[in-house]
């Protein structure tokens, strides 16, 4: 490790495979907790290079538990978080209204860092038992249309990473790769970003890994599709820029997206939306993002036919019909 630091400290860079062998070593506890914190500090103080990324990506795809469900094709619909506006689990919900509109899913997530309730937050509120074994996702992803896996179990080798990252206290590459290391190796992503610097990064990632993509920022900060204003879309079909109303919405306030204060207030609109019965504001935002999700998937589709097939899945209780199935299948 002292000759890779030495290096690092004079701006050299990794190639993919050096930065897949150290991250690699790391997780194998074959450095101490000093040298751990000095090589993540090194990308704190210089921008990483995409090959390092790759590499990292790499190197925690092969440490994590096996867990491909590739076969399904499946979309993984996903945010960055860090975009501090503790909106309600809008990406959650679209998993199930997408799965009700007869696609597969399989969801990467984790406990929220920044808002009030992450993915694992509100599945865990209504009972779901995360697990790890292969039979349980597969019966998961074929009874209901969704599978999810929490990152923390996926990713053991990765305690040894942990606390350094919480005694540092500030976001570090581990951050950037969250949403590109999902162990079920989806075959399409709908990954929403926090600010359009990080698309940039995200898109040159997945020219290099591959797959079907969509990389989404609402231009007032937004990880995801917010109705709130025009959503820059980056994908492996291009470049595009919509306002609400060109998705067939009205434009929203920024108070319709809030998660409320509390798990309970955030799984209580969580429920509502599924139900039919939560404000025109909630249903619109869920419908929006699991339109483009659909689009992901089926990218000849206009995003009206998308936006109708969510709906329907939303409105007949299909997606409610996805969730119940869900939970049944991770009852423990």
């Amino acid at each position: 490790m002292k000759q890779i630091l030495t290096r690092l400290f004079e701006q050299q860079s990794l190639s993919r495979e050096e930065a897949a062998s150290i991250l690699t070593n790391i997780g194998n506890g074959m450095y101490n907790e000093s040298q751990i914190a000095a090589f993540i500090s090194v990308f704190l103080m210089r921008a990483i290079t995409i090959e390092e990324l790759v590499g990292f990506r790499d190197a925690m795809l092969q440490l994590a538990l096996p867990a491909d469900l590739s076969d399904y094709q499946p979309i993984d619909i996903v945010g960055t978080g860090g975009d501090g506006k503790n909106t309600f689990n809008i990406s959650t919900l679209s998993c199930f209204v997408v799965a009700g509109a007869g696609y597969k899913v399989a969801k990467h997530g984790n406990y929220g860092a920044t808002s009030i309730s992450g993915a694992s937050n509100v599945l865990e509120y209504f009972g779901a038992k995360f697990t790890t074994d292969m039979g349980s996702l597969r019966h998961a992803i074929e009874n209901s249309g969704v599978a999810y896996l929490h990152a923390p179990l996926f990713n053991p080798a990765m305690k040894n990473v942990a606390p350094i990252r919480k005694a540092l206290g500030v976001r570090t590459f581990f951050n950037i790769l969250g949403p590109l290391i999902s162990p079920a190796r989806p075959t399409h992503q709908l990954l929403g970003v926090y600010n359009l610097k990080m698309i940039r990064l995200y898109n040159y990632i997945n020219q290099i890994v591959g797959g079907s993509y969509a990389l989404v920022h609402s231009l007032d900060g937004y990880d995801e599709v917010s109705l709130t204003a025009d959503t820059k879309i980056v994908s492996s079909f291009g470049e595009e820029l919509y306002s609400p109303e060109q998705m067939g919405f009205s434009t929203l306030k920024q108070e319709d997206l809030h998660a409320g204060n509390s798990i309970d207030e955030a799984a209580a609109i969580f429920k509502s939306v599924l139900e039919n019965s939560s404000t025109k504001a909630q249903q619109d935002v869920v419908v929006a993002n699991s339109a483009l999700a659909i689009r992901i998937v089926c990218p000849t589709k206009s995003i009206a036919e998308c936006k109708q097939e969510a709906l329907v899945s939303l409105q007949s209780g299909k997606a409610a019909t996805a969730f119940k199935h869900f939970l049944e299948s991770y009852k423990g």
